[in-house]
């Protein structure tokens, strides 16, 4: 992470935020309490942004300034509208590709997404406000430039998104070690929507229960799991290879 990526200082903060520049997080040290911190506090809430308490020492980490207890990290990304790239694609004739990432939090892994998404056609990637790996200067140079051109769409409740997409005519299918069904064995030629998951956790079970249909990549070997970018990459790449054979 640079120096670009953050800003610090309560006041400082409060400027970005009333200026409009994105915010990816908002960190502001546990125990702290003074007026610039409540005011912080109100004007966070009234624009909905995300924001967490995190130790001292974290914040020290981050930076050696003096940041008073408060850093924000800046996003690398504008933010784009899903319902506009939904409304938009359907309104050329084309069929919607979306990737929804459910808690990645490596950067590195993010970017590498990005990137092969951006190489199979994805028309955007769909993340949670919080739990995701930040859009910094290192997700943006993992990604090889792909993020200037695969547009983010930053979502509050992914249940709500995917029940968005479904109504709007897109089949959601969910890449998961819990699946009975091979990815190459299902349908997935139409408006579709993919959800891959964290590593750590794999995909939530209420994101599970929302989804059309839950596959599964074929597994031979004697670790049982692939990294996420690539299992994202395999998955992506069948989407592409089935639009291919149907057109």
């Amino acid at each position: 992470m640079t120096k670009s990526d953050m800003i610090y200082g309560t006041r400082a903060v409060m400027e970005a935020i009333k200026a409009g520049r994105q915010i990816e997080r908002i960190l502001i040290q546990k125990g702290i309490s003074n007026d610039l911190i409540r005011e912080l506090l109100q004007v966070i809430r009234a624009k909905n942004l995300s924001f967490s308490y995190v130790p001292q020492e974290k914040l020290n980490r981050l930076s050696t300034k003096n940041h008073q207890g408060v850093i924000c990290l800046l996003s690398s990304v504008e933010y784009a509208s899903l319902d506009n790239i939904v409304h938009a694609v359907f309104s050329e004739g084309r069929e919607p590709f979306l990737l929804l990432l459910d808690q990645i939090t490596d950067v590195r892994n993010f970017g590498a997404i990005a990137r092969t998404a951006e190489c199979a056609g994805v028309h955007a990637l769909i993340i949670p406000e919080k739990g995701n790996a930040p859009i910094t200067s290192d997700a943006m140079k993992t990604s090889a430039g792909a993020l200037n051109h695969v547009p983010v769409c930053r979502e509050r409740d992914l249940k709500k998104t995917i029940t968005y997409l479904r109504e709007s005519g897109i089949t959601v299918i969910a890449c998961t070690e819990k699946a009975t069904k091979l990815i190459y064995e299902v349908d997935i030629k139409g408006p579709v929507a993919l959800i891959m998951g964290s590593e750590e956790d794999g995909i939530s079970d209420a994101l599970l229960r929302s989804a059309d249909e839950l596959v599964k990549i074929p597994m031979k070997g004697e670790i049982g799991s692939l990294n996420v970018s690539v299992a994202a990459g395999v998955a992506m790449y069948e989407v592409v290879r089935q639009k291919i054979r149907n057109s």
